[in-house]
């Protein structure tokens, strides 16, 4: 038996799509005797709530800008076996979000730093956790921008509200000391105040060189290691994974 034209229209005004999918198929089972209308009620709620979660989490995986959707499951952990897996499955229990601490992971190109930061960034996200991806070239030219036409505070303070923010391939381009002040400042408004991941291919003992001033240098790292995990990846690279793959297969064969 269909559901009256009425309820159905009643559900499209609410916005409850997947009650309205599911109307005829329970009002039939109710029919039936297969189901109470309470059982069948409870359940169509059920089914409109997950549906809005799953919309809910796209939306916000959007909004959180990552460049892909990958998670720890995705992860070859089998291919870092120096990683310790336990660590971050402990992270992705966001403890370190609630108690606004940072992780930093560094490594050479290629080992997985950003897919793992992403991973984590999306266990915040599905959380609910404001959380936002920036590569560093992309956050510096935003930063730089926005001091050049006076609106410096105001880009400060709308990368300062995410509860986690993300910054990717610290080191990868040159800076000068001005833009390393930006940064600083940056960090210095997070600073126990939320949580940042950091991905960076630099040694610690080599910021100073790389921001232009070894003091400048270690109040970053200052505030960024106070309270936080490191996770130091060494291994081979992944974008080379399938050509090492295919070379050794060929020299077996040879």
């Amino acid at each position: 038996m269909a559901a009256p034209q009425k309820l159905i229209n009643g559900l499209t005004d609410l916005g409850m799509e997947k009650m309205q999918e599911y109307l005829d198929h329970y009002s039939e089972l109710v029919n039936k005797g297969e189901k109470s209308f309470s059982e069948a009620l409870e359940e169509l709620v059920d089914i409109e709530k997950k549906n809005k979660q799953i919309r809910r989490d796209a939306i916000n995986l959007h909004i959180a800008n990552f460049p892909f959707i990958k998670t720890l499951d995705d992860f070859d952990f089998d291919f870092q076996p120096n990683l310790n897996k336990k660590e971050l499955l402990e992270l992705s229990s966001l403890g370190f979000v609630e108690n606004k601490e940072n992780v930093v992971f560094i490594g050479s190109s290629g080992v997985g730093k950003t897919h793992l930061a992403t991973a984590l960034g999306i266990c915040c996200t599905k959380a609910r956790h404001q959380t936002y991806f920036i590569t560093f070239e992309n956050l510096i030219t935003q930063l730089k921008k926005a001091h050049q036409e006076n609106r410096l505070e105001t880009r400060l303070k709308f990368f300062s509200k995410y509860k986690v923010l993300i910054i990717d391939e610290i080191g990868y381009m040159p800076i000068d000391l001005d833009t390393a002040n930006i940064f600083f400042q940056l960090i210095a408004k997070r600073y126990e105040k939320n949580s940042t991941i950091i991905t960076t291919n630099m040694s610690f003992s080599k910021w100073g060189e790389f921001f232009g001033s070894a003091t400048l240098a270690n109040a970053v790292l200052d505030r960024l290691l106070h309270h936080s995990s490191i996770i130091s990846i060494k291994g081979p690279s992944y974008r080379t994974k399938d050509i090492r793959s295919l070379l050794e297969v060929q020299t077996a064969e040879e």
